[in-house]
């Protein structure tokens, strides 16, 4: 008996495709059976010309109904060889220019010009423009056989317009364990590049594509293709939301791939970036990912459908592109209609809703990338200018400026502008991004506002602005952050019907990091707990209030230039033997020394150059500070201290010689270093700042190699949990390493030597044959005979052989990333680390889900390896529910009478000294004083009341407490971790302590 079962192979993914754009496919018509309309035509592979890379049966249709006259003057002069002539032509200006510019510009022949698209219409556009539109030949084809040098090499599918592609598709089915992100990028990876199709600028776009994910490549360079996600993301992360009716990724063909979206994007969005005295091959091409294409016209429809005067909240991680986001936005406001009369500031149904469209920015890099994309995009070239007050808003918009820039500095002039122009529309767009260079006029103003002068904080000034001048109602306002206040989500945001604030569109930091585009920064992070004490100076013990007192002393050791000069060394011995010697980067690595205040910074900045002085100074540090500062009796500036001038500090941080920065609140915010791969933090890091400072970390460099493991965070101040409550707000979901235990590499190095892959004296001759630099063919066999026996002779079932790969890649991993922050060597690890390098790309195994299984490995990290090994996951989490900001200051508090602790002075010290002075001490005095800390905790624990101290059954008791002191010494094992070794390790040590807490807790209860 036959049964029917449904196609979940790849060509059922064709066919699903095609019948979406065309109404049907291809096997239905070759059998005569009717089809629906759709609005792309099924194209013949039989028509395709590999060597120009054209649907010529759907481009000579397109030219002979659309501009007939034109192809008739070529006949006449060309009776012979017109279509060759014209061909000719077209690909000669492709392989020049690109498609994008024949699409744009059309192709001219002798005396004849050829338009080979009709842009889609404006809501103004007259009928003909409407009806050009309709005639353009949208067509798919299957099976494209696109090389003439492998005749059986085909793409799966090709989209055209008017016979030029537009669009290849390769697709997956991760049903047949064939996925884009592996199978599809592989193959497009080993395309030969050279054919027409395929070389660059031929199409818009490579696109491979599966039921879960799409990806796209606008450059085909062999193993060097860069794909990016094009996907939705899915809770707040990457990947795709399942969608009721359907695949995951229909939104490709049921929408972006739809004639007036394709139309669009490549009138508004495409970009040839590059000088134009470069060849063609030298410049880069910009397709737009999905949620920049999702923002931009979520906001254009919003604007036409409600009108002037709506405030939007676009929170966009780093790595979102943001630039580009701001300039396709900016370019289309302009030509942006009312959907209906009516609406708050629509004139006409044939007038622009906006009359100007205002940035705000301090970043020069945007207002020239404004300029230059308007010149691609617009046959008005010269409609951007800038505006330093509201007189020149006004002479711009008479000049007939459509997009002004402007500084923050200048915001709140600009917004005096806009009121006094009230007949005038405008739409504001605040670029928050890069809001912390610090430009020398927001110094002075901050400073004649009596502010700190390195506090430079974009979103306050601009709240500032507005709410001194209130929002304008000819107005809309477009603000673009990573890190949005709650101020900032108030007048911004969307309000909700349950009175909360939302983002209008967000793109969170979690999808930024998940898609590849930044790097995690809380992935390699190292708090340092520094040990003090404090002698008492004076005879007398007056009393001083204990929480002030804490805060004097500890500010007292801070600010020591003794300590300074003890973290100094810490840094610079850990930037040169974990950045420098390894040459990180390629030999480009910085860091950057983050700490509390000026006096502070230029006190380090002594230090690390008497340190670097010891070491015959092999490279140079810098600082930045704004304005002047007297530390000591002497004033100094930063152009003084760096020897040029204030403004050249990041140009010359730039160079090679230059490898770290010292700040105290400059650079913090908007400073884009992709070689920045280490931080030294000296300073509280609270909320927005803490995630704005780490972030400068984070810039992706895909040329120097740059990795999340070689980022490296060294804290001296904050711990990991306040780190953690910074980052959750913005963060969505993360993971948090935290601070690290080294013996967890003896544990792996026991469990790898016990499953006898390797020999040790394989592991020592196979390291001195690599550093002595031997031929790589001596070291092979080496490698082959334990990976050898890993795959066949030593008979591991899968289990076993998939628990040692584990191991094997979490050894390699977890060594990389400690190797960077241990104060001993151990020639053992370093040894197994190489040989397991070489040795785990060889180890075999034969499992369907092998991508799913290198996610997990790739997922496992140091900390949830100590807890516990046996499952893969995360040791810390951040809430993946959605995160809320209270509002400022909800609950305002002052002084109350009763709540101020008095103790003499010796017992704060006291105090102070047991809780920074950490470690199990030798005397008996540390040791008792750990042993009440480890009571209190017990009491501390939320079951102990209920469990331990109120239950009367004897036996049940015991249990509760035996499970309360587990987790207990589980919490502290890493203050604790000879003690905590003790506990686990003696049973007769772990008896007596149960039984001493016990009975400190009947005194203490009694």
């Amino acid at each position: 008996m036959n049964v029917a079962v449904s196609n979940t192979k790849e060509i059922a993914l064709e066919q699903a495709i095609e019948r979406r754009l065309c109404g049907a496919i291809s096997e239905e018509l070759a059998a005569g059976v009717a089809a629906e309309t759709g609005p792309f035509r099924i194209g013949q592979p039989s028509d395709f010309d590999a060597p120009l890379a054209l649907d010529r049966a759907k481009f000579w249709e397109f030219l002979e109904t659309t501009q007939s006259r034109d192809l008739d003057k070529l006949k006449q002069h060309n009776p012979a060889d017109w279509q060759a002539k014209i061909t000719g032509q077209l690909d000669k200006l492709i392989k020049s220019k690109g498609l994008l510019h024949v699409l744009k510009k059309g192709l001219p022949v002798d005396n004849a010009h050829f338009t080979l698209m009709y842009p889609a219409p404006l809501a103004s556009s007259a009928q003909k423009v409407h009806d050009n539109f309709a005639a353009n030949i949208w067509s798919v084809t299957r099976q494209v056989h696109h090389s003439t040098a492998n005749p059986n090499e085909s793409v799966d599918m090709v989209v055209f317009l008017n016979g030029l592609p537009l669009v290849t598709l390769e697709l997956k089915n991760a049903w047949t364990h064939q996925t884009a992100r592996y199978h599809g990028q592989k193959q497009y990876r080993e395309r030969d590049a050279k054919q027409t199709l395929m070389t660059f600028g031929r199409v818009l776009v490579h696109m491979t594509a599966d039921t879960d994910e799409v990806w796209m490549a606008t450059k085909l360079d062999g193993a060097k293709t860069f794909f990016l996600p094009f996907n939705k993301g899915h809770n707040e992360g990457a990947g795709n939301p399942p969608n009721p009716n359907g695949h995951k990724t229909a939104y490709l063909w049921e929408e972006v791939l739809q004639p007036a979206s394709l139309a669009g994007i490549i009138q508004h969005f495409v970009l040839l970036e590059g000088k134009k005295t470069d060849p063609l091959p030298k410049k880069t091409l910009i397709f737009p990912r999905y949620h920049q294409l999702n923002v931009v016209r979520q906001l254009l429809s919003h604007a036409a459908e409600t009108g002037v005067g709506h405030s939007y909240l676009i929170q966009h991680s780093a790595g979102s592109g943001k630039s580009n986001s701001i300039t396709w936005t900016a370019y289309q406001l302009i030509e942006t209609y009312p959907a209906e009369l009516g609406l708050p500031g629509a004139k006409a149904l044939d007038a622009p809703l906006f009359d100007s469209v205002i940035v705000v920015t301090d970043r020069r890099l945007l207002d020239k990338q404004l300029r230059d994309n308007i010149k691609d995009f617009s046959e008005v070239k010269n409609i951007v200018a800038p505006a330093l007050k509201s007189s020149d808003l006004k002479a711009a918009l008479e000049n007939g400026k459509k997009i002004i820039i402007t500084t923050i500095q200048k915001f709140p002039f600009i917004i005096d502008g806009i009121e006094d122009l009230g007949d005038k529309r405008f739409a504001v767009i605040i670029d928050e991004a890069h809001s912390g260079q610090s430009g020398i006029a927001s110094d002075k103003m901050n400073q004649a506002m009596g502010g700190d002068p390195d506090e430079d904080d974009t979103q306050d000034k601009v709240v500032a602005a507005m709410q001194a001048r209130k929002m304008r109602g000819n107005a809309s306002y477009f603000a673009f952050t990573a890190t949005p206040k709650p101020i900032t989500l108030e007048k911004f945001g969307e309000k909700q019907p349950d009175g909360r604030f939302r983002p209008f569109h967000l793109y969170s930091m979690k999808q930024a990091i998940e898609e590849g585009f930044i790097l995690d920064v809380l992935a390699n992070y190292t708090t340092y707990k520094g040990y003090y004490e404090i002698q008492k100076s004076i005879e007398d013990n007056p009393l001083f209030d204990t929480s002030k007192a804490q805060k004097k002393l500890r500010a007292y050791v801070e600010r020591s230039q003794q300590t300074i000069n003890t973290k100094a060394e810490i840094m610079v011995d850990d930037f040169i033997d974990n950045v420098v010697n390894p040459k990180k980067l390629r030999g480009k690595g910085k860091g950057m020394i983050v700490t509390q205040n000026i006096e502070m910074a230029i006190r380090y900045y002594k230090a690390v150059q008497a340190e670097l002085a010891k070491r015959g100074n092999p490279f140079k540090a810098l600082i930045a500070f704004s304005g002047e500062k007297e530390v000591d009796g002497v004033k100094y500036t930063e152009a003084d201290m760096n020897g040029v001038a204030e403004d050249k500090t990041r140009g010359e941080f730039d160079k090679d010689e230059y490898r770290l920065l010292i700040v105290a609140n400059k650079y913090l915010t908007g400073f884009d270093q992709p070689k920045l791969c280490a931080m030294y933090v000296d300073k509280k890091l609270q909320s927005v700042l803490a995630v704005q400072a780490l972030s400068r970390l984070n810039r992706s460099s895909p040329k120097l190699g740059k990795r999340t493991e070689d980022l490296f965070v060294l804290d001296f101040f904050n711990s990991t949990e306040d780190i953690k409550a910074a980052f959750e707000p913005f963060f969505t979901v993360t993971t948090l390493s935290e601070a690290t235990d080294v013996n967890v590499l003896h544990q792996l190095k026991a469990s790898l030597d016990d499953v006898g892959v390797y020999e040790w004296s394989e592991v020592e001759e196979f390291c001195t044959r690599f550093f002595d630099g031997e031929d790589a063919e001596k070291l092979s066999p080496l490698i082959d005979v334990a990976a050898e026996r890993f795959n066949t002779s030593l008979e591991l079932d899968d289990p076993e052989k998939i628990d040692f790969k584990i191991k094997a890649k979490q050894f390699v991993k977890i060594y990389g990333q400690m190797a960077a922050i241990m104060p001993f060597e151990v020639l053992a690890w370093e040894k197994l680390f190489w040989f397991l390098k070489f040795l785990v790309p060889k180890l075999n195994i034969q499992d369907p889900n092998q991508d799913a299984l290198d996610e997990l490995l790739e997922a496992v990290d140091l900390s949830s390896y100590g807890l516990e090994r046996t499952k893969l996951n995360h040791a810390i989490d951040l809430d993946s529910s959605e995160a809320e900001l209270e509002p400022q200051n909800p609950n305002p508090r002052g002084y109350r009478e009763g709540e101020v602790q008095e103790d003499p002075l010796e017992e704060i010290i006291r105090s102070f000294n047991e809780r920074w002075f950490q470690g199990w001490g030798a005397t008996p005095e540390e040791q008792r004083i750990k042993f009440l800390n480890i009571v209190e905790s017990v009491q501390a624990h939320p079951d102990f009341e209920e469990k331990f101290d109120g239950n009367p059954d004897p036996y049940s008791r015991d249990l509760a407490f035996d499970k309360i002191m587990k987790e207990v010494m589980l919490k502290r094992r890493k203050e604790e971790l000879e003690l905590y070794k003790l506990h686990n390790q003696d049973e007769a040590f772990r008896s007596s302590l149960y039984q001493s807490v016990k009975e400190a807790l009947g005194k203490s209860l009694g």
